[in-house]
């Protein structure tokens, strides 16, 4: 109950009078809440400190495990480059009827693919996503900008200058991950690696020696062959040649 409380006094402060919100994120295994404000650089914090980087990891990394040792309400979630403090995912349900919240509406299937050309791909224009899709994504583009799991990375130097989009630190906290580079592998690509290898393999396959056979030793002067040993009529070969 201690730990119910504390998230729900943490989510409640965020949705204060400061101008800032708490929001709630869904995540891979469930809902957490965010206070107000943005996720912290490790380097912003160390340059606080006044202590390296590295050393700054460490404090942080003990912190995380101290708020797990104690059962915490709230923990700190890692983004990358960047930490920020979040409820605990059992504690949605408690937050929620506190602070009269509504749930977020899930995301359609064709936002999630869009995502997912989007994070596999970025950053990416937006008739690249609808030459994969087939289909017209302005609006989804939009929504999952709005949602923040989508923001513009610049423009493509090209005729027109379209926009380049990619994922956004709030992408990383929905799906529980720290960089992109722990999205799982897409089965289209394992499946060309596991052809490359089987080609690879088949490329320096050394084919098996069969093995030699005796060589039959000639014979010597005046020594009589062995007709039986060749299946030859030895009366039938000395008429060939009388």
């Amino acid at each position: 109950m201690r730990a119910a409380a504390e998230a729900i006094l943490f989510a409640a402060g965020g949705a204060g009078g400061n101008g800032k919100k708490t929001l709630e994120t869904e995540t891979g295994g469930g809902v957490i809440f965010v206070g107000g404000g943005e996720p912290v650089e490790t380097a912003k914090i160390a340059q606080a400190l006044d202590i390296e980087i590295e050393d700054a990891e460490t404090v942080l990394r003990s912190c995380a495990e101290q708020l797990d040792e104690r059962e915490s309400g709230v923990c700190l979630l890692k983004l990358g480059e960047r930490y920020q403090l979040c409820t605990r995912q059992e504690y949605a349900e408690n937050i929620r009827s506190v602070l009269d919240m509504k749930r977020n509406v899930p995301l359609s299937s064709a936002a999630f693919e869009v995502l997912a050309v989007v994070a596999y791909n970025q950053p990416v224009t937006k008739a690249y996503v609808e030459q994969v899709r087939g289909v017209d994504c302005s609006g989804v583009i939009s929504t999952l900008c709005q949602k923040g799991l989508v923001e513009e990375k610049g423009r493509l130097d090209l005729p027109g200058r379209p926009l380049l989009y990619g994922t956004t630190p709030e992408f990383l906290k929905c799906f529980c991950i720290e960089s992109l580079s722990e999205l799982p592998e897409l089965p289209e690509r394992e499946e060309k690696e596991q052809e490359t290898e089987k080609e690879e393999a088949k490329t320096f396959e050394v084919p098996a020696e069969e093995p030699a056979q005796p060589a039959q030793a000639e014979p010597e002067d005046g020594e009589d062959f062995d007709f039986d040993e060749f299946d030859v009529d030895a009366d039938e070969l000395e008429n060939m040649y009388e």
